[in-house]
């Protein structure tokens, strides 16, 4: 079996679907048949049945899809081994980056990382920092920017620091917060933690949610038309000289901050566009730079 034919069984268990499976994999339906059929002759086993239901598989091929990612994780890694052998970087670095960096940081980044090294692609996953952090947990992924603290026990960067803020339209007393509309929006569990601690730390009762939105840069586009305040990042708000922001403290007056890392395995290092990459971020202010 090669690089096919695992991709084949694993978009093959997910469609449960012949024609489906020949279409996303942009091949003939008879080609695809035959390409099962030798794969049971391989393996002298029946991996699949057809019924009403649609494709099915025999435990021989349930076992097989189980080894699919595995072993395409492998052909890869060889793949990236062998092209990264050269001093020169190329090949495709694979990055796993959360959705504010993705939007605001990480297009000027590329630019920068593409002019001084052309030969280079990129596959990009995006998603809530938690989705990043185990894209790079799990090796699907060389380099992961992630927002918040995680458990991480190999190499990272710091990045950058940023306040989280009370932000408003209007000068407000932070203890009237408990009746004033706040707009509440979606956000990963680190960042939502850290404020409901704080609130739970400097209230005895819950905010009065105004509005719900689904992300921080909407949140602020809110807060801007006065329709309640928001707690936020401060690089969401610092270009913002229209904005009133007020730094959350812990109980011993210091600033809350959350940091942004950027995450990565030591042993990704031997991969010289791995190396590359993360000696240019070294040279860089990301906050201010990009």
């Amino acid at each position: 079996m090669d690089e096919r034919d695992w991709q084949l069984l694993k978009v093959l268990y997910e469609k449960k679907n012949i024609t489906r499976t020949a279409q996303q994999l942009y091949i003939s339906q008879p080609s695809l048949t035959k390409r099962i059929q030798q794969i049971e002759k391989e393996y002298d086993r029946a991996i699949i049945s057809r019924g009403a239901k649609g494709v099915q598989f025999t435990p021989q091929g349930e076992f097989l899809v189980t080894c699919a990612d595995e072993m395409l994780g492998r052909l890869r890694k060889i793949k990236e081994t062998v092209q990264n052998m050269d001093e020169e970087a190329s090949g495709t670095l694979r990055l796993a980056v959360s959705n504010y960096i993705t939007r605001h940081k990480l297009p000027g980044l590329l630019k920068r990382f593409r002019e001084q090294f052309p030969k280079v692609n990129f596959k990009v996953s995006t998603g809530w920092s938690r989705e990043a952090f185990e894209q790079v947990y799990h090796r699907n992924a060389h380099i992961g920017i992630v927002r918040g603290d995680y458990q991480w026990g190999d190499a990272k960067q710091l990045l950058f620091e940023e306040n989280v803020c009370i932000v408003s339209k209007e000068e407000i007393d932070p203890q009237d917060l408990p009746y004033l509309p706040r707009i509440q929006y979606d956000t990963d569990h680190t960042l939502k933690s850290l404020i409901d601690n704080w609130w739970t730390r400097t209230f005895s009762e819950g905010p009065l949610i105004g509005m719900e939105v689904d992300k921080a840069d909407t949140c602020k586009e809110m807060v801007v038309n006065g329709l309640g305040y928001g707690i936020l990042p401060s690089v969401l708000v610092e270009e913002d000289p229209g904005l009133f922001s007020i730094p959350l403290q812990d109980d011993e007056g210091k600033p809350i901050v959350r940091k942004t890392w950027l995450l990565y395995h030591e042993e990704s290092l031997e991969l010289t566009v791995v190396k590359e990459f993360i000696e240019v971020v070294r040279q860089l202010d990301f906050k201010n730079d990009i």
